[in-house]
């Protein structure tokens, strides 16, 4: 689990397919504090740690994962906003965050507004159910509240922290980010399919 609070950018150092599979290697300021089998999120994906070198670690993604979320795409130089799982007695300052991610939306605005930043993001219209006006998104790992939703489209306002300090930075129209929508809505949703069918 996770809260959608980047800790650090990593660099992507190369990518590998191994069958289906792809293998990343990332250099990260938090490596040296990393562990065989954790849990961290990149981009919002929650993938474990296979294989730790100096200050690169090895992450592997199955063909699932790379199918719906951006990994695919990744090239060495490019950066992935990173977060490690969350503890059970910190502080949850974004929203409670699976690192399984629904699916990809496509950045189709970037607006710089007095020092901040109005993005616009597509996403893919089933899950229309699961966003609503001033609720939380993750978008690429990133905890965010959406307004001006529509039946496939979404607003977000960057803070120059998150601008400086995430992948946002290098967000344009036609970028492919990862979304995950907000577990509370998927019960919630989930409930109602089940009362319904028992009506």
């Amino acid at each position: 689990m996770f809260t959608g609070i980047i800790e650090t950018s990593g660099e992507v150092i190369s990518t590998k397919k191994e069958g289906s599979n792809l293998v990343i290697t990332i250099k990260s300021a938090i490596t040296g504090e990393l562990k065989i089998d954790q849990s961290v999120a990149h981009n919002g994906v929650c993938l474990t740690v296979t294989q730790i070198e100096g200050d690169t670690y090895q992450t592997v993604a199955v063909d699932e994962t790379l199918q719906k979320t951006n990994l695919a795409l990744l090239k060495p130089g490019n950066k992935v906003n990173l977060e490690r799982a969350m503890l059970f007695n910190g502080r949850i300052d974004g929203h409670l965050v699976q690192g399984h991610v629904d699916g990809t939306g496509t950045c189709i605005l970037r607006e710089e507004q007095n020092g901040s930043w109005l993005y616009r993001f597509t996403y893919p219209p089933e899950f229309a159910g699961l966003i609503v006006e001033k609720g939380s998104i993750c978008m690429n790992g990133i905890s965010l509240t959406v307004f001006d939703i529509t039946s496939d489209q979404f607003s977000v306002a960057i803070i120059p922290y998150t601008f400086n300090h995430t992948n946002v930075q290098f967000m344009q129209p036609g970028y492919l980010v990862n979304l995950e929508f907000d577990i509370l809505g998927k019960y919630v949703a989930r409930q109602q399919i089940f009362n319904t069918a028992l009506s």
